[in-house]
């Protein structure tokens, strides 16, 4: 990127919050860091950032109610930090619109791809945005490329910007399974054997509101788009 990208950084740890905001400065994002939910979406909506590191336990409000506020507000990519490695919770983050987790502790170069991988996506999109996409229509499902909506049926399926794109990816080639490693790459822009298991959650969560039948595992490869009825 050309210029400096807004991270806003929201952990009520202040070691954490600083060694992330030190790293990502050094790295050249803009950073500014706060260390309580309803001051987040003060400053969210104050300073307008590109992207947002947000902790799971924070006083005033918990990350969830601050990541779904900030959708509400102006959709914005999350990359969400836990201290538990619970898949539930995890649903949860991805299901009310957080882009990414990551689970403490983490490498500190790993956070700096996922963050970089995220704002590429959102140039990717925009990008996209301005050129003629596809409607694609497969197995009850209607996926408007062009407005990045997503009908079963007659219904309108809400989805986070990573579960269109990685619906989209799978619905490009029906019936193909993609390795978890493909995935990775094409819909997150990078690739490590470390983030398949970010694959596995967006799966299910897209399962959750599509059908479980929708989307084919093969055990040890990847995921396919169902063709049939």
């Amino acid at each position: 990127m050309s210029h400096q990208p807004r991270v806003l950084v929201v952990e009520d740890e202040p070691t954490i919050a600083d060694a992330i905001a030190a790293r990502l400065t050094a790295e050249g994002f803009d950073v500014q860091q706060v260390h309580d939910g309803l001051v987040a979406l003060d400053r969210a909506a104050a300073w307008d950032p590109e992207l947002v590191v947000l902790d799971v336990m924070l006083p005033g409000l918990d990350g969830h109610e601050v990541c779904r506020r900030l959708q509400a507000a102006r959709p914005v990519p999350v990359l969400m930090l836990t201290a538990r490695d619970d898949e539930t919770d995890l649903l949860v983050g991805l299901g009310i619109g957080a882009d990414d987790y990551m689970t403490k502790p983490f490498s500190m170069r790993e956070l700096v791809a996922r963050i970089r991988a995220l704002l590429r996506r959102v140039e990717r999109a925009a990008a996209a945005s301005e050129a003629p996409a596809p409607t694609v229509h497969v197995n009850g499902l209607r996926i408007d490329g062009a407005q990045r909506r997503v009908w079963s049926r007659e219904d309108e399926v809400h989805l986070t910007p990573t579960e269109f794109d990685l619906l989209a990816c799978l619905a490009a080639r029906p019936g193909t399974v993609l390795s978890r490693e493909a995935l990775l790459a094409e819909v997150w822009g990078w690739a490590d054997a470390s983030g398949t298991r970010t694959v596995d959650s967006h799966v299910k969560s897209l399962r959750r509101k599509l059908g479980a039948g929708l989307l084919r595992t093969v055990h040890g490869v990847g995921y396919a788009l169902e063709v049939g009825a």
